[in-house]
């Protein structure tokens, strides 16, 4: 199974790197394979998490050169497509983790939500009180262990 982390490209407390290491950690545990962005701040200390528990890590970066991934990316995958590299990750991903995140994080989950992919939120943007998104598809959980739980429990995943 593939899972997706998105989330900011920047961290700007400790709180917010452990979530992302542990949540990659989890999904190395599972043998599930993690997708990301490819770069730094969330997609780095989930990249991280996952690497150091010998899971495989997937990076669909925006850039034509897989040199500018992040250390922790086991297979590289240059797009030269900018932003509409969202797509592949949201794509590609069985379900996806958002972690913290700004604008970017956004446009995924807007994709996601477009593809009908299912979201589970850890400290991320709080839609759920907009009326017209679709509680059963964006989900906030509390943990890493909460969005590894649901996962491994829900019949549709």
């Amino acid at each position: 199974m593939f899972i997706g982390i998105i989330g900011g490209s920047t961290i700007e407390n400790k709180d917010i790197y452990d979530t992302a290491y542990q949540t990659g950690s989890l999904i190395a545990q599972e043998g599930w394979y993690l997708v990301c962005g490819g770069l730094g701040g969330v997609m780095e200390a989930a990249s991280k998490g996952a690497y150091d528990n010998k899971g495989i890590t997937v990076g669909i970066l925006p850039f034509a050169d897989t040199g500018k991934a992040n250390p922790y990316i086991t297979i590289p995958v240059a797009t030269g497509m900018g932003l509409a590299r969202n797509h592949i990750i949201v794509n590609t991903a069985d379900i996806l983790i958002a972690i913290d995140g700004k604008y970017g994080t956004l446009n995924e989950i807007s994709a996601a939500l477009n593809c009908n992919k299912k979201i589970l939120a850890i400290r991320s943007w709080e839609l759920d009180t907009l009326k017209n998104i679709n509680k059963e598809q964006f989900i906030p959980v509390d943990s890493p262990e909460q969005a590894i739980h649901y996962i491994k429990t829900d019949e549709n995943t």
